[in-house]
């Protein structure tokens, strides 16, 4: 059930209506990390942090079955940080503060003790370092799943699309597919990225849930609907977690059980928004997970008579 996972650990300084979190600890991977291992371990980490890191967070991923020896440490560097403020809606945000710092320069290397992994996630980096990732294992994980976002549309687009073209899963949100393809229906947008090489597509709709497409399938998840939402940075990377945890959980890659890896990302999501940061993720138990998954199945459960 190995699953490797590459991405950003990084600090986040988040504003929101509900209140100001100061210097947190946030990246993809670290997101990934979190959500994907309550489904399974080891998470083979990649990523790239400095000298400033905090060591007990890397002993708390750890404990969790997180592998880090993929992880670089740049001692005299300083890790990535993000600073950015949410509007009224969380759905819109202003990016306050953007610094590289390792991540600038970062090329990944993939551990022997990697190799041979079944799953691999690309959280949101650039093109060029996912590609690398993908190239540097051998054999070929059996699912390849990558995230990305507009700004690598904006910067890199030749190379998104080459990368593109060797993943079999790729999500976005519903901006990122319509600016990926000039298209504003979303269906419309969907068959287009189907062409590009990816066989499934995750279109991430926020508070108003997922979308899966598949060939000529499409599935709906809808977000749960909460009272608090607190901090929706990392959502969509715990999302990713939840999703490709499940799948290595149960190496079943059909269509079918994609749906309900959808389900249950969209039920790590949940939590995530509760606290800032990763830290309502930290203190969720399988019972958590299991009582969550049961809100969403009343969701969208119902009884028809067809008239």
């Amino acid at each position: 059930m190995s699953l490797t996972v590459v991405g950003t650990m990084a600090f986040d300084d988040i504003e929101t209506p509900f209140g100001k979190s100061d210097k947190i600890v946030g990246g993809s991977a670290s997101y990934i990390a979190w959500a994907a291992s309550n489904f399974v371990q080891p998470v083979n980490q990649v990523s790239v942090i400095g000298g400033d890191f905090p060591q007990s967070e890397l002993d708390a991923l750890t404990k969790r079955g997180v592998a880090l020896e993929g992880v670089q440490v740049k001692k005299d560097e300083k890790s990535f940080y993000w600073a950015g403020k949410y509007h009224l809606d969380m759905n819109s945000r202003d990016t306050l503060v953007t610094e590289l710092n390792v991540l600038a320069d970062f090329e990944p290397v993939i551990p022997a003790s990697y190799q041979g992994s079944e799953f691999l996630i690309l959280g949101n980096l650039s093109p060029q370092v996912q590609m690398s990732v993908i190239n540097q294992l051998s054999p070929r994980p059996k699912l390849i799943v990558m995230d990305t976002m507009n700004f690598w549309m904006d910067i890199a687009l030749e190379d998104l699309l080459k990368t593109i073209k060797m993943v079999d899963v790729l999500v976005v949100n519903d901006s990122e597919a319509r600016q990926l393809t000039g298209e504003f229906s979303l269906v419309k947008a969907a068959k287009k990225i189907l062409t590009m090489g990816p066989r499934y597509l995750v279109i991430k709709k926020g508070e108003h849930g997922a979308l899966l497409f598949h060939e000529n399938h499409v599935f709906f998840a809808p977000a749960l609907p909460l009272e608090d939402v607190f901090d929706p940075t990392g959502a969509g990377d715990t999302f990713a977690g939840g999703f490709i945890g499940h799948l290595a959980k149960t190496k079943d890659i059909s269509f079918e059980n994609m749906k309900t890896a959808i389900i249950v990302g969209s039920a790590m999501a949940s939590f995530c928004v509760e606290k800032f940061g990763a830290a309502r993720l930290r203190e969720i138990s399988k019972e958590d997970i299991a009582a969550r998954l049961e809100q969403f199945v009343e969701l969208v459960n119902f009884d028809i008579d067809l008239v």
